[in-house]
């Protein structure tokens, strides 16, 4: 039998004594919180959800050999991981900078054979035996690379963040014979971001390195 009585106007109505008199959810609430009760109770209890339901595989590992800054390295590595990743955390080489992670900005700037890739974008098991310079290979017997100084002279910096992937991207371009004027300079180092502005610093200093090279 349920708690029901009329009310006032003759219509039947919640009796006061049930719970759900003053409660202020509608039926389609009730209903509502009802299912999801109903959909936790086909969850299987923590103790159901053992390591041989959910599945664990083994970290994907492999082993590749980089040169770099001119040193052989023999690692063992997870090969998901970016060569940016394995620059920074494993080999504790911090020069090399991580900025938008999605190959925009040109901060993780390296060379790889002597060509320029943004290392966040690489994966660094495409590149067993490839010979790699950061930045922190640049400075020879205690003296900074050209384009290192032509930087300082030039004063193509400001915070410095982007600074190692211009450096890096500079050389390339200086490289690839892309430095014979400030609108070429311009055009080719276009993928390296200073969100400081400092762009007529840096290509005053790539234009001069590319005299002196």
């Amino acid at each position: 039998m349920t708690n029901r009585h009329l009310t006032p106007s003759g219509k039947a109505g919640m009796d006061e004594s049930s719970p759900l008199a003053s409660s202020p959810l509608s039926r389609r609430a009730v209903l509502q919180l009802a299912g999801g009760a109903a959909s936790l109770a086909a969850i299987p209890s923590g103790d159901a959800l053992s390591a041989d339901a959910v599945g664990t595989e083994a970290l994907p590992v492999g082993s590749i050999r980089l040169i770099v800054n001119g040193e052989s390295k023999e690692l063992e590595l997870d090969t998901r991981q970016s060569l940016l990743d394995v620059l920074r955390e494993t080999l504790d080489l911090p020069g090399t900078k991580k900025g938008c992670n999605q190959g925009a900005c040109g901060a993780c700037t390296i060379l790889v054979d002597g060509r320029r890739i943004v290392s966040c974008l690489t994966l660094a098991s495409m590149y067993d035996g490839a010979d790699i310079q950061t930045i922190e290979g640049l400075e020879k017997n205690g003296e900074l690379h050209p384009l290192q100084q032509a930087f300082v002279a030039h004063e193509g910096l400001q915070c410095g963040f982007c600074t190692p992937g211009q450096i890096m991207s500079g050389i390339g371009c200086i490289a690839e014979g892309h430095a014979g004027s400030p609108e070429e300079i311009q055009f080719w180092m276009s993928g390296n971001i200073c969100r400081c502005g400092a762009y007529p610093g840096i290509v005053e200093a790539v234009a001069d390195a590319a005299r002196r090279t």
